[in-house]
């Protein structure tokens, strides 16, 4: 059984609690994206209902994204286990620190991507709700909020990983740009900022 799209809800944050190396914060920031995906595209169902079809094709990218980070979650852990792997090589081994880089980059990748996809799903919250149901508003606000956090956290990831090994200095300024765009995708839906 996987460790995140394959198991209930319960199950999946039993193992998020329990004293292992993985599901933790990158499946966590996968799911939460997920979810949010979730939200627009039934938000966007909705909307095609009043409008007729998938004109602007929100549906359809909402399903993708949410997908690709149900994928992403699943891979994290994997990524991650890779990482410890290479960190319990012995230091003398000379190809320690490219191993560990090498880990730490697919590892890093994995949390840069759901961030991407976070700003992805900011950016359909935030057309839905101009363009939408308006009684599905709160639905859309909230899948910004909830990807403004995931973002923000997958972000953060980025730069714990970059911190640790040789990683370019740029993914942490992207995931911190996609984090930025899934904030004002947030506020201005919540009317705390004019939009652009």
């Amino acid at each position: 059984m996987s460790e995140v799209s394959d198991t209930t809800l319960g199950q999946f944050l039993d193992g998020v609690a329990s004293r292992t190396p993985a599901p933790a914060a990158g499946a966590v920031t996968a799911v939460t994206v997920a979810s949010a995906a979730s939200l627009v595209a039934m938000a966007a169902r909705f909307a095609q209902d009043e409008h007729g079809g998938d004109g602007d094709g929100s549906v359809a990218e909402a399903e993708r994204i949410r997908e690709e980070v149900l994928a992403l979650g699943e891979a994290d852990g994997e990524a991650y286990g890779a990482v410890l792997e290479a960190l319990r090589l012995p230091r003398s081994q000379p190809q320690r620190r490219e191993e560990i880089d090498r880990a730490l980059e697919g590892a890093t990748e994995i949390p840069l991507r759901i961030a991407r996809a976070g700003s992805q799903v900011g950016a359909l919250a935030a057309r839905l709700v101009r363009e939408g149901n308006p009684s599905l508003a709160a639905d859309a606000q909230a899948a910004a909020l909830l990807v403004q956090g995931a973002t923000a956290a997958a972000a953060s990831l980025v730069r714990a990983n970059q911190s640790l090994g040789r990683l370019p200095e740029s993914w942490v300024g992207e995931a911190e740009a996609y984090a930025q765009e899934a904030k004002a995708a947030a506020a201005v839906l919540l009317g705390d900022e004019p939009p652009e």
